[in-house]
């Protein structure tokens, strides 16, 4: 029989390597934790971007993916591939949601509103995704269509969103379809953390047509929002002049296909037992591209695959107890997303949530609350109630998110420290360590306020009291983290599981 060992993941989010030392806060920080354990343990680099995490070749990795590969031990077709392929083949324009929701506007002589975020970088959405909609709008031959335009700033250089409007509005004079409504920055329209003052801005003015400031050129009032120092995360809610809001009959599609930053918006136009803020529901033919949440209160235009076997399922299949540890932030990642979008925990899997710091932005605060999950995380440990666990630390990449330069060596440093309190408790209890990322950020700031995910990898270490002398395997990624995980804990790896273990056999 093989001998059973415990197993922790140490998810560093935004902690990527690059070769290059210049403009490279990883190099910059001090790290003493983290250079101690690459010097006396076996590390290895890994991919997470691209194609070894089921993107297309090219595109930087992001949590949401990054989690689903590593919690499934697979490369799954991405979101964003299944909606390409299903441009390409045309299946797209015969999409039973997507077409119900113009026939409900031909029905009901009404609007069709389309909003999501405007990027190419493939995070949370994709512009092509917007055109084919419009494309899709013509060929249905229906041409009343209100878009709000969400700029980013974050997955994209700050003040890139003029190019992508620009685009937009090309596309928008070639199929006759479109006008441009309503104009917001993510940083409103898609909260995450339950900031509900910041979606109500946004519900305001795309629901009832209410915000403080009009204008009648989209173009011309973004390079004011520039002038004045709102970048494009942070580009507060505008309407053309004359829009009224979204009326009843009307119907929504939400373009943007990753989950996490589409809830609340979501649930303040479709759930009437929605709390967040106060509000008149309004009757509307909602489709969201993905599913963003179970409820039977919107319509889902691609449907989630069901994924077998994956690695927490496997562990509680085993009878063997699980924790999930992080700060809100990354709460859902470690959780849902870990977990192929199942909400409901697995059989012996507790959940820890710690909450992230309410404040504007996280450079004001870089330590966040890695110090809180720290604390919390190595008192489990040593408990030894659990046979695997996974914390998220998110400070190089939420704070990579902001440029602040001086914050994020802060955030740095304190990952690194809250690392070797989390290492130290771990091997005292006799559990095996991975640190690695999902991704990496804050590796690179070679472009002006570059504060954006990278196609980096990322440095894995294995940290073990007994297995110090393992070598690693090279050129592998985070779907070869779950079978190194079973192989440690002597579970059998699924044959549903693509990856092997990163540890090579003797």
């Amino acid at each position: 029989m093989k001998k059973k060992r415990k197993v922790i993941l140490v998810i560093r989010d935004g902690w990527g390597y690059r070769k290059e030392k210049l403009k490279n806060a990883i190099f910059e920080a001090i790290t003493p934790v983290t250079d101690k354990l690459m010097r006396e343990y076996p590390n290895v680099l890994i991919n997470t971007s691209g194609s070894s995490v089921g993107l297309p070749d090219g595109y930087q990795g992001n949590s949401e993916v990054g989690h689903m590969t590593i919690g499934s031990g697979r490369i799954i077709y991405s979101s964003l591939e299944r909606i390409n392929h299903s441009i390409k083949d045309k299946s797209f324009f015969k999409n039973i949601e997507l077409v119900g929701a113009i026939n409900n506007c031909k029905k009901n002589k009404s609007n069709l509103h389309i909003f999501g975020l405007i990027q190419v970088e493939g995070v949370h959405s994709h512009i092509n995704h917007l055109f084919a909609l419009l494309e899709l709008c013509k060929k249905e031959k229906f041409f009343d269509v209100l878009i709000h335009v969400i700029t980013d700033g974050r997955d994209s250089p700050v003040n890139d969103s003029l190019k992508n409007i620009k685009l937009l509005k090309e596309k928008i004079e070639e199929v006759g379809v479109g006008k441009v409504v309503s104009v917001s920055g993510r940083y409103y329209t898609m909260d995450r953390n339950k900031r509900w003052e910041r979606t109500k801005l946004s519900y305001d003015c795309i629901v009832e047509g209410k915000c403080l400031e009009e204008f009648d050129n989209i173009i011309n009032i973004v390079k004011k929002c520039h002038k004045d120092g709102e970048t494009d995360e942070f580009i507060k809610p505008r309407k053309v002049v004359g829009y009224k809001g979204i009326e009843d009959g009307d119907s929504v599609i939400f373009f943007n296909y990753r989950t996490d930053r589409t809830r609340q918006l979501t649930q303040a136009i479709c759930e009437p037992d929605f709390k967040g803020f106060s509000r008149d529901i309004k009757k509307v033919y909602y489709v969201g591209m993905t599913s963003y949440y179970k409820s039977d209160n919107f319509k889902v235009a691609f449907k989630d695959l069901e994924i077998k076997n994956i690695l927490g399922e496997v562990i509680s299949k085993n009878g063997l107890r699980q924790l999930r540890i992080s700060e809100t932030e990354k709460y859902a990642h470690v959780t849902f997303f870990f977990n192929s979008q199942i909400e409901k925990p697995f059989l012996g899997e507790d959940r820890i949530l710690i909450q992230s710091p309410m404040i504007a932005t996280y450079d004001l605060k870089p330590e966040m609350s890695v110090f809180e999950i720290s604390k919390k995380l190595v008192k489990e440990i040593k408990s030894e109630k659990y046979d695997f666990i996974v914390t998220n630390l998110v400070n190089c990449d939420m704070v990579g998110h902001t440029g602040d330069i001086n914050a994020i060596l802060k955030a740095i440093n304190s990952v690194d420290k809250a690392t070797g309190e989390i290492v130290s408790a771990g091997l005292e209890s006799g559990y095996d360590i991975m640190i690695f990322a999902d991704h990496g950020n804050c590796e690179d700031y070679s472009k002006k306020w570059m504060t954006s995910h990278t196609i980096n990898p990322v440095p894995l270490i294995f940290i073990s009291n007994d297995l110090k002398s393992v070598m690693l395997k090279s050129g592998c990624g985070l779907s070869n983290i779950a079978p190194t995980v079973l192989g440690l804990m002597g579970l059998d790896i699924p044959k549903e599981m693509g990856g092997e273990s990163l540890i090579e056999k003797k």
